[in-house]
């Protein structure tokens, strides 16, 4: 139902959906971004469902009680657990956490936003980065790019251990994307 009313919005608004999932890629942090609005997200989600990628998102595991916490699972939310699993060990962090969720889940591709807010921000979060890492999985690449009219899904990286350089790939090619609020956007 959601991969035919996302097609019928891509139409609708004239805009179009490129890429796809390399084959043989069952898991993966999903990047999105530009990040600058809350419309984002149903523009990405959107692209999401018409390419079958599925997609999951965190959420803390307190948030998963009643009916709330049924429609948030029914809509991708998947719980993390950072609670030490004996007393007296030290809480895991979110990229513990989150890692942890692939070695439960295939195929699984949890979305993440690197910037964190849709407010321009000089520096990106790292933990996405660091879960992949540790998780053994790659970085997929969703944007969106309003100026274009264009959702989907870029290249696929797998994190070599040098964040540098392997932030500089992934911004690069979100240089050429604009978001809603541009000045917002990827230096």
């Amino acid at each position: 139902m959601m991969y035919l009313l996302s097609k019928l919005w891509f139409w609708l608004k004239g805009w179009k959906i490129e890429g796809e999932l390399p084959e043989g890629v069952t898991q993966g942090v999903m990047t999105a971004a530009p990040h600058t609005s809350n419309w984002d997200f149903i523009w990405a989600r959107a692209s999401f469902y018409v390419l079958r990628v599925p997609l999951r998102y965190t959420i803390k595991k307190e948030f998963i009680k009643g009916p709330l916490g049924w429609m948030l699972k029914s809509m991708g939310a998947i719980p993390i657990d950072r609670r030490a699993k004996k007393e007296g060990e030290p809480r895991k962090s979110t990229v513990e956490a989150m890692a942890e969720l692939f070695e439960k889940h295939d195929p699984l591709f949890v979305i993440v936003t690197p910037e964190g807010t849709r407010k321009y921000v000089k520096e990106w979060k790292t933990g996405f980065y660091y879960t992949a890492l540790k998780a053994g999985v790659p970085i997929v690449v969703g944007f969106v790019d309003y100026k274009e009219k264009r959702a989907g899904i870029g290249p696929t990286i797998y994190p070599s251990g040098n964040i540098e350089e392997d932030f500089e790939t992934i911004r690069a090619f979100y240089r050429t994307k604009t978001g809603k609020f541009p000045e917002n956007g990827v230096d």
